[in-house]
């Protein structure tokens, strides 16, 4: 009997799906998603009895739609219907009996109702599950009844949830039916316009059921548009390496398109570094695979039809060709390639963009120059040693970081040199030196070669050196023989008056320890690099192997993290130790034992970067004054900022890193702004991406190149159209925008570099805020380069959650973002950053970025806006905490701090010092007048005395007037004189003005 009832069940299923068309429509935001789900069956009950019964052809997507609950809402009252029985719910159909409590009319069938759990920022959409049926319907009265409900159409929240057309699903009986028709092909090719990306890639769409299978693609373009199209692929087996060719498209005339002008997005490309790459495309049986094909239409194209074919071949299949014909309308786009409407894919080819890609000096860096092994570049020198690597590196910055000098800064005690040591008799085994040949030399990157080498080994060391100060080692060591080595070390000697201070490797920054020692554990920490320096004079060293990848940050490192370097990492045998050796300070960099066989080759790779990279830039630091939120421009005027940060999730930047839906909004803004004396900056930066985002699925369709592998889960939108292989990212409740998480350096760096020239050029952008950055130093240098176009201020300011915690690997966030300091203007460290507990070498190394040519700002509770002084720092309205600073501000501005000469406490050249060491000072100096920040790390409240040098302050002690203004909420007017005792607070301190009569 129960056989015979499921029968008579499929029976009648299968009648009413080949009797029902559904329509799809937009529910215009009408119910709460968030307790009845995204969708939503409208239908008609027509009978008279107590139970409504009605068959949906819904055709799901989603996975275990049978564990989802079913709720049905009376249209009428509004009021969820109580009694409930879903006979039979799969993908493909529901069959649901309910009781129309309000008689004939219109109900509300909810089949994906979802509550979030977690926290509001990173929510987890969790599916309910059906309710027991209450009993008030029985299987017996259930089946007695006929079917007597009518569906009228599904309804999505609204537009940008609906499935249809690309996620309404093919049965498996029209499945069937597919491969019955089409049984000799390994797999199947279905052409599809750009206006309907491929979603699924488990599923087909009815949609190319009921076109069939397809030999002919034929669509219409402008001349000069970026134009594309996709062909899905269904395999029917196991597919490897899925290949394109096109052929020229020629109409009956004669007028032709080449074929060079097409390309697929999936098989080849140009990766975020200039270099041109090609993809191995793999499919699984019966699985899914989005081809975008790529054109853009030349603007002298004739307006004619042309034809051509596109072949596609896999290395265990036959070819299958697809004819191509393409109308090219007589007119052309408005905009470059028509980026102008990016909802029709047009801007995909951002992604294989190469602009700004060549390596031009950016302002105010200057040309490198070459003479004999010696380079010159900006404040800095680096010698070559024989063997390649650095003899000496030299800086010229003043103490104070606001001048250059004639004075070096030696970085070296010596040359930075290898040792092989040999396990037999622990001797290094010495390489003869090749000596350096240069292989470039430009302004931008000069580059040399050198090859050492002896009987057993042979080193082939290749450089290069950028304009920043950014040096990179390619380090290729081949066994000549077999070789038994007891260790492989790498030493970097410091010159023991230079590294005073001490950052990463595990380490928080700060003095240096007189001993240090680190191994490598890259499972849970992202580290493999430090800083070491002083404040004019530093360098940071990474160690990495051929097959670096950068890995995640920012709450993701445990989900991508460092690959441990064969090399250095040695099985975790490497390491770092650091401490004084004789006169100088070393950092050795070992690896431990090994063997190596003839014809075996690692790579000991290393980046350098010398710091500083400028010198501070004050006066932008006094005139600069940032205003973090969206608000009326007047407003804002009022409060004395001049350059507003525009976050994400805002009216005029909505979704998070995809800046270019409400462009329109934005610019207006910006025009105003402009008008009335303001700059105005965005949030945009690459870690994750807003759902919203047009190419999100031609994206995907690039396997992890763009998004991250993951667990999936998170907001419902991601898990009903995305489903899974992603990790959810940042989510803001109030609009629903749903990141996920970039993969790290991949083509979308393209697009974001071509996105901020757009935004630059066409909505008047003054720079970016970053928060965090999952790109490397190419794609920074690329969008200093486009922000700074025609004379563009290109602001970029850089905010860091503290990095150093368990989900970040322990990293600092200086020693993270090292390679991108030279081309910001200001840093925000941050949340998580207690500028109370930590000591001033803290603040110096980790927060401030003066010893790098950078100022910053506070975050965290405010700051401490007396320690922050010290510094040149504020905090930043409105996330000021209960440190307004606008009365700091207007100090600045009473004093007139434009052109004052900052002298730092860590300068021996400061002209006020206290008598207690744990009570600093800085100076602001200017003609005949100072301004003195002093702030204390005591543990208590002390007395102290100001020792002056009235000679460097230039000032007439007998005319000097002292002077403590009044500063709301920082301090109360008084006077001084230079013999005063002075009352400084535990954790505060003060604003002293000195002037001479």
């Amino acid at each position: 009997m129960k056989n015979l009832f499921f029968s008579l069940l499929l029976c009648i299923v299968s009648f009413y799906v080949n009797a029902q068309e559904i329509k799809y429509t937009s529910g215009n935001n009408s119910w709460n998603a968030d307790s009845l789900g995204n969708q939503r069956v409208i239908v008609n009950f027509i009978g008279t009895g107590k139970i409504a019964k009605v068959m949906i052809n819904w055709r799901r997507s989603d996975p275990n739609p049978e564990l989802k609950s079913i709720v049905v809402q009376d249209a009428k009252t509004g009021k969820k219907v109580k009694s409930i029985l879903p006979i039979l719910i799969n993908k493909e159909n529901g069959l649901i009996c309910f009781e129309p409590e309000s008689g004939a009319g219109t109900y509300y069938i909810y089949y994906q109702p979802y509550k979030n759990e977690g926290r509001s920022n990173y929510p987890k959409g969790v599916y309910l599950k059906q309710e027991k049926p209450d009993g008030e319907i029985s299987i017996k009265d259930a089946n007695a009844t006929s079917i007597n409900t009518k569906v009228l159409q599904i309804e999505s929240i609204n537009a940008f949830n609906s499935v249809y057309p690309m996620e309404v699903i093919a049965t498996a009986e029209e499945m069937k039916a597919l491969r019955v028709k089409n049984a000799e092909p390994a797999y199947l090719v279905f052409p599809e316009s750009r206006n309907y990306p491929i979603i699924m890639r488990n599923d087909i769409p009815q949609r190319w059921i009921n076109k069939g299978v397809q030999k002919t693609f034929t669509d219409r373009a402008f001349r000069g548009e970026n134009f594309s199209f996709q062909l899905g692929i269904l395999a029917l087996k196991d597919l490897q390496n899925v290949k394109l060719k096109f052929s020229d498209l020629k109409d009956k005339t004669g007028h032709k398109i080449s074929s060079a002008l097409l390309s697929c997005l999936n098989t080849d490309g140009i990766a975020y570094d200039g270099v041109p790459f090609k993809k191995e495309v793999d499919l699984q049986a019966n699985q899914v695979q989005a081809l975008w094909c790529l054109l853009t239409i030349p603007t002298n194209a004739y307006s004619t039809t042309y034809s051509g074919t596109v072949t596609v071949s896999s290395a265990n299949a036959p070819s299958q060709v697809v004819k191509i014909n393409l109308m090219v309308v007589p007119r052309t786009v408005k905009t470059n390639g028509g980026i102008d409407e990016p909802w029709k894919q047009t801007r995909l080819t951002w992604l294989n963009s190469t602009l700004a890609q060549k390596n031009t000096v950016i302002a105010p860096y200057t040309s490198l120059q070459v003479q004999g092994n010696t380079i010159n570049l900006l404040g800095r020198k680096v010698e070559l040693d024989k063997n390649g690597f650095p003899k000496q590196i030299q800086t010229f910055f003043s103490p104070e970081m606001t001048d250059y000098t004639t004075t070096p800064n030696n970085l070296l005690a010596e040359n930075i040199h290898f040792h092989f040591v040999r396990k037999a008799d622990g001797k290094n085994t010495v390489l003869k030196d090749g000596g350096i040949e240069f292989t470039k030399k430009e302004a931008g990157t000069v580059q040399w070669k050198s090859k050492n080498a002896n009987d057993s080994l042979q080193m082939d060391v290749a450089g290069s050196l950028e304009f920043d100060g950014f040096l990179a080692y390619t380090v290729k060591v081949t066994a000549l023989k077999d070789v038994d080595l007891k260790d492989v070390t790498m030493h970097i000697p410091f010159n023991k008056t230079v590294a005073t201070y001490m950052m990463g490797f595990g380490q928080k920054g700060g003095l240096r320890p007189e001993k240090f020692d680190w191994k490598w554990d890259v499972a849970n920490k992202n580290q493999d690099g430090a800083w070491l320096g002083n404040v004019n004079a530093g360098l940071q060293y990474a160690l990495r192997d051929e097959k670096y990848v950068r890995p995640l940050n920012t709450n993701f490192y445990l989900q991508k993290p460092l690959l441990l370097p064969t090399s250095w990492g040695n099985e975790n045998k490497g390491g770092v130790t650091i401490g004084i050796k004789g006169s100088s300070m070393l950092a050795n960099n070992y690896t431990g034992e090994r063997q190596l066989k003839k014809g075996d080759v690692l790579y000991y790779n290393f980046t350098l970067l010398i710091t500083p990279f400028h010198t501070i830039n004050t006066d932008f630091q006094w005139e600069n004054r940032f205003y973090h939120k969206y608000n009326s421009i007047d407003s804002i005027k009022a409060t004395g900022a001049t350059v507003i940060n525009i976050h994400h999730a805002t009216p005029i930047n909505p979704w998070i890193n995809y800046p270019f839906i409400e462009h329109e909004k934005m610019k207006n803004y910006i025009d105003e702004a402009h008008s009335k004396g303001l700059k105005v900056k965005i949030y945009n930066t690459v870690r994750e991406l807003s759902n919203r985002a047009y190419e999100t699925f031609p994206m995907r369709s690039l396997g992890h190149e763009i998004y991250s592998p993951g667990k999936g889960g998170g907001f419902s939108w991601l898990q009903e159209h995305v489903k899974d292989d992603y990790i959810a990212a940042w989510f803001v409740p109030e609009i629903k925008d749903a990141a996920i998480v970039n993969s790290g350096m991949s083509r979308w760096h393209n697009y974001y570099v071509e996105g901020m020239n757009w935004l630059t050029k066409n909505v008047g952008v003054d720079g970016i805020y970053l928060d965090d950055v999952a790109f490397d130093r190419i794609t920074m240098k690329r969008i200093k380069r486009v922000l700074t176009q025609d004379g563009h201020p290109g602001i970029i300011d850089l905010h860091s959650a503290n990095q150093y915690n368990k989900s970040d690997g322990f990293n600092n966030s200086a020693n993270l973002y090292m390679e991108h300091f030279p081309y910001l203007n200001r840093l925000w460290f941050g949340e998580y950053f207690d500028y109370e507990k930590n000591k001033p070498d803290f603040f110096l190394t980790e927060v401030s970025g003066i010893p790098f040519g950078l100022m910053g700002e506070m975050l965290q509770d405010g700051g401490n806006q007396w320690r922050g002084m010290i510094y040149g720092m504020t905090n930043r309205l409105p996330w000021s905490g209960n440190n307004d600073p606008r009365p700091i501000w207007k100090v600045w501005d009473d004093f007139g701090m434009k052109g004052t000469k900052m002298i730092g406490y860590w300068s021996e050249n400061c002209p006020v010092k206290t008598n207690n060491a744990e009570v600093l000072a800085t100076v602001y100096k200017k003609q005949g007048a100072a301004l003195v920040a002093i702030a204390s790390w005591a543990d208590n409240d002390v007395k102290i005395t100001l020792n002056v040098d009235w000679k460097t302050l230039r000032i007439d002690p007998a005319k000097a007037v002292i002077t403590i203004p009044e500063v709301k909420d920082f301090q109360n007017q008084s006077s001084l004189t230079p013999q005063s005792e002075i009352l400084i607070p535990k954790g505060k301190g003060l604003l002293i003005v000195i002037k001479e009569k």
